[in-house]
């Protein structure tokens, strides 16, 4: 089957958290990858972006298929339990709220902290990525968003390992927010819902 641009896309992924180690203003980056996905979903009513165009599920899919990296073994039901996908989603929106506060007190005039925090507990020094002549807020805002995104490429990468390639899909927030999008736009289960996620997690 010939290629398609979008099927590059997890070249993107990696070139984002590789940059964010030089200059980690380059996390704000990361934010298309927050807003396009919602107004996909808005927009057209489906999960196009989740089952084509997200660098981070092509980038496990390859890891886990191509270079035979995951168990490949179909992952817990609880996983794509309803209460677990959104109580996960509410976790990790109260953990991103908490963010946007450090953010605010930065930018009312607390200290700027150079470390990135991996999976909400471990504070990691990050002195070296260059934060340029960037408003302290701006580089707070970095090094939190960068924070978020490697904490859940971890988990997308355990989650990988132990079970299918792409289970990140089954229970990824914006996956989880944009399926309710769906819902809410159709007025019923989304059509074009986790096709692919579903394909290749396991989750059918």
């Amino acid at each position: 089957m010939k290629k398609k641009w979008y099927d590059f896309l997890w070249i993107a992924e990696l070139l984002y958290l590789t940059l964010g180690l030089f200059n980690i203003l380059f996390a704000w980056l990361g934010m298309v990858f927050f807003v396009i996905p919602l107004l996909v979903a808005a927009i057209g009513g489906s999960k196009t972006y989740c089952n084509r165009f997200c660098g981070r599920g092509q980038l496990l899919g390859l890891l886990g298929t191509r270079l035979k990296l995951s168990r490949n073994r179909k992952p817990p039901k609880f996983l794509r339990s309803r209460w677990f996908r959104y109580g996960f989603l509410t976790f990790f929106m109260t953990m991103f709220c908490l963010m946007l506060l450090n953010t605010y007190k930065v930018f009312t005039g607390a200290p700027l902290r150079e470390t990135v925090t991996l999976l909400w507990m471990f504070k990691l020094p990050w002195q070296w990525a260059e934060v340029g002549m960037a408003s302290p807020w701006i580089a707070q805002y970095a090094f939190g968003f960068f924070g978020v995104m490697l904490t859940s490429t971890i988990l997308g990468l355990v989650t990988m390992i132990l079970f299918r390639p792409r289970t990140w899909c089954v229970y990824c927030p914006m996956g989880t927010m944009t399926q309710g999008i769906c819902q809410l736009k159709q007025g019923k289960e989304c059509t074009d819902c986790g096709r692919t996620s579903e394909k290749d997690s396991g989750a059918a």
